[in-house]
This record gives structure tokens, C-alpha cells and sequence, in this order.
């Protein structure tokens, strides 16, 4: 460059005025020093535009970028010490930092940390370097082997390249068809107006006895047939047909009602304790056999014939006999954990004989298994 081109004669005519700027605004007052500040800013503009220029093309508008450099400039303005060398010099340093810094953090389309938005440009080059020398594009494992890092953050940081500048959902696809990519994504959901029935359905279903619940349970979600579902609980598909029908009943009308009828169903029982308890005294041991499905309503039925029996044994081991019990809730549990309480405090020994799968699995989980003979 000769002592005559003009951009060295610019770059110095603006030095010339930083300084002499420097010189007038430290003894000025707050007024005159906003003016002479604004002046040397109108000054320098097209020099930040010339700045500015150098980024042309990276996916950003130029009025966007030359803002920036503008802003760049009157912070280099506001911070310019005479003493540390010159303006123009600084004024690059500064501008040139908040581009890249504009870039870095407003320009992405998705919110990247620094770190990995710096990753991804090391990959990028990297990648471009590599494309050169090996006439092909580099597998992840050869710039990962360039950079000294793991291959697994490379792929985060070719992921997160993708960021920068997402496709728009409304970019056409096929050829002339008219539909947009947001066309292809999601769908209406037709299971949403359900939401609200299947809610109201679980809390019915905590109205029902165990037994319906059970039987619902193993119809619809376990797609047992009646038949199975007969063998499991111990009673004909007769009465699992009835059942079933009695607790769909109910659930409709309760669906249907702002407040959910009294459980009474379709059947109206005679026996309202249909758990039978026969007790026999043996030369050492005090048998009690049980018969029937064992819930809330024939509970204290079975309280009553356990409590009977423990008192006869007089001190000699008691059988219970669970072998006739298909069924057996919450309440006929508190039933037989009382009357072990009952035991230990008449110092009788207690076990539980003859239980079906389904009766076992509720005292493994109740912890009544222990009771169970060996």
C-alpha cells in the first residue's frame, strides 16, 4: 500500500480525530462532550459499514449486521484511551467482537450453549479442512481424531449445527402439490375427547368390590374369556356372565348420573353372610373350614366363626382351612390379621391351610403367607 492510498489516509484521518476528540471532551462539559461525541461517530460510520460488509452472506441481513457494527463503533468510541495505541486499530477489535457475538447468540434458530454453538463451528472447519486434503467428506471418527475428542461430541455438535437454521414447517415438498411441511407433522389426536370419560371411569371403578373390579380387570384389560376368568376365581361362568353384566350396568348409569347410584346390583342377594365357618375339634387341633367368597359384606361373619374357633382350641394349634375361599378383599385380610392377633395373645398357634393362587397372591402381599403350613 503507498503513502497515498486513500483508506490509509481514512484510517488516519480518524485517528487524527479520535485524539483530537480524546483532547476536547476531558475538560468539556457533559453538553459539549455529547456533541463532539456525536460528531466523531457520524465520522466514523462508513467505516463500520466497510466493517460490516466483510460479513456479507452468512445467512444474516446486511442492515441487521451494519447495525450491529454501529454499535460496535460507539462502544469503541466510549472506551477509546489515547494511551493504549490507535482508534481504528481498537475500533476493528471491537466491532469485528460484537458481529461474531451477534452471530454466535442471536442468529441461531435454536437456543444452542456456547460451548456446543463453538463446537460446531470446529467441526465445520474441520470438516471443510479435512474434505481437501482426503478428497471426500470425513467419516466422524477422522474429525474427531483431528480435534483430539470424542466421536460422541462430534455427533452432538453436527446435530446441533442443524439448529442454526431450522427448515420452516411452511417449505413446500412433492412437486407443485401445494402441501407444507408442517402438513406432514402430527396429526389430531381422536383418542383427546376420551380423556375426560376414561377419568371418570377410574374413579367408578374404585366404587366396586375388589371381585368386579378384579373380573373387569381381567375382561377387558388381561382379554381373558369368561371361561378363564371362572377357573381363576373359583366360580362358574354363569355367575362371571352375571357379574360382569350387573358392573357394566352400573357403570353406564353411573357415567350417565352427576352423582354416581348406591352399589346395590342387578342381583339381590338372600344370603346376605354366605361365608360359612364349620368348626371341628379334633384329639389335637381345632379344624375351621371356610366356604364362600369372603368380602366387606361377610366379613364379620368370618370374624365372628375365627374368633369362635380360637376360643375353643383351648390352647391346641388352629387350621384354617381356605381351600373353599376363591375370593377374599381388603376386609377378609383385616379378618384373618386379626384374628392371628387373637392367637398370639391366647398363645395359639395359627396356620392357614389350602389356599387357592388367587387367595395365596393376596397373603403374599398382604404378608399373611407366614401363616401359611409348610
Amino acid at each position: 500500500m503507498s503513502e497515498t492510498d486513500p483508506a490509509r489516509d481514512v484510517l488516519e484521518d480518524l485517528d487524527a480525530a479520535a485524539l483530537i476528540y480524546a483532547e476536547r471532551s476531558a475538560p468539556a462539559p457533559a453538553a459539549e462532550r455529547t456533541a463532539l461525541r456525536d460528531d466523531l461517530t457520524r465520522l466514523c460510520l462508513p467505516f463500520a459499514r466497510r466493517m460490516a460488509r466483510r460479513y456479507r452472506g452468512r445467512g444474516e441481513s446486511f442492515e441487521d449486521i451494519e447495525q450491529v457494527a454501529r454499535l460496535g463503533l460507539v462502544k469503541a468510541i466510549d472506551r477509546y484511551d489515547p494511551g493504549r495505541g490507535s482508534f481504528t486499530a481498537y475500533a476493528v477489535i471491537t466491532i469485528s467482537g460484537e458481529i461474531k457475538r451477534h452471530f454466535r447468540d442471536k442468529t441461531w434458530g435454536v437456543h444452542v450453549p456456547r460451548r456446543m454453538q463453538d463446537l460446531s463451528l470446529e467441526v465445520g472447519h474441520t470438516t471443510m479442512s479435512l474434505t481437501s486434503d482426503l478428497s471426500r467428506t470425513p467419516t466422524p471418527a477422522e474429525i474427531a481424531q483431528r480435534l483430539e475428542l470424542p466421536v460422541a461430541a462430534v455427533l452432538r455438535a453436527q446435530e446441533s449445527t442443524a439448529g442454526y437454521s431450522p427448515s420452516s414447517l411452511n417449505a413446500p415438498v412433492g412437486d407443485g402439490t401445494g402441501a407444507e411441511v408442517g402438513d406432514l407433522l402430527g396429526d389430531w389426536d381422536a383418542d383427546l375427547d376420551l380423556v375426560d370419560d376414561k377419568v371418570t371411569v377410574a374413579g367408578l371403578l374404585m366404587r366396586l368390590p375388589a371381585r368386579e373390579r378384579r373380573m373387569l380387570a381381567l375382561r377387558f384389560y388381561g382379554n381373558r374369556t369368561q371361561a378363564e376368568i371362572a377357573a381363576e376365581l373359583g366360580i362358574s361362568q354363569m355367575h362371571v356372565s352375571r357379574l360382569l353384566t350387573r358392573s357394566l350396568t352400573w357403570l353406564r348409569e353411573a357415567m350417565l348420573c352427576d352423582v354416581p347410584p348406591r352399589w346395590e346390583g342387578a342381583e339381590v342377594r338372600t344370603d346376605r353372610h354366605e361365608v360359612r365357618v364349620e368348626t371341628v375339634r379334633g384329639a389335637t387341633a381345632v379344624i375351621a373350614r371356610v366356604r364362600g367368597e369372603v368380602d366387606r359384606d361377610s366379613a364379620e361373619r368370618l370374624r365372628l366363626g375365627l374368633r369362635h374357633a380360637i376360643t375353643l382350641a383351648g390352647g391346641d394349634p388352629v387350621t384354617i382351612d381356605l381351600s373353599g375361599v376363591p375370593l377374599l378383599d381388603a376386609a377378609g385380610v383385616a379378618v384373618l390379621a386379626d384374628a392371628a392377633t387373637a392367637a398370639a395373645v391366647a398363645d395359639v398357634r395359627l396356620t392357614l391351610t389350602g389356599a387357592r393362587p388367587y387367595v395365596s397372591g393376596i397373603l403374599a402381599v398382604t404378608g399373611l403367607s407366614r401363616l401359611l403350613a409348610n
